[in-house]
């Protein structure tokens, strides 16, 4: 260990030490204002990929719907409001790889009415 330390030392000239303490205040200043430009802007894709998922996973049910629906008649089985999210979960989860995490309201025929993913508003087509 001397001898590595010994080697460090020597590839400074005479009487250089190391960076001053002026110098590491920019560098620390520098990666302060790259950290304060970067962050909000990764919040921003973090919240555009969550939107994307939670339409993705939307487009999912609908399909999930459809291909139940073909299966097995036109409508899908009526069911109290109370346990119908059950039941509609119940009834697709078989056409659907995963989990659902979203809460989807429908209509007789099949269509999305209401939708919540985490705290996206739906519009009635998709999330934003």
């Amino acid at each position: 260990m001397k001898k590595f330390m010994q080697k460090v030392t020597k590839s400074f000239h005479a009487g250089e030490k190391g960076f001053t303490l002026i110098e590491l205040l920019i560098v620390i200043v520098i990666l302060g204002v790259l950290a304060a430009a970067i962050v909000p802007n990764l919040s921003k894709f973090v919240n555009s990929g969550n939107i994307a998922k939670a339409n993705a996973e939307l487009s999912a049910v609908r399909t999930a719907i459809s291909a139940y629906q073909s299966e097995n008649g036109a409508s899908l089985p009526t069911a109290t409001p109370a346990t119908g999210g059950a039941v509609v979960t119940t009834l697709i989860q078989p056409y659907i790889q995963g989990a659902i995490a979203g809460t989807y309201t429908l209509d007789a025929n099949g269509n999305v009415t209401a939708a919540t993913y985490l705290s996206f508003s739906f519009d009635g087509t998709k999330f934003k």
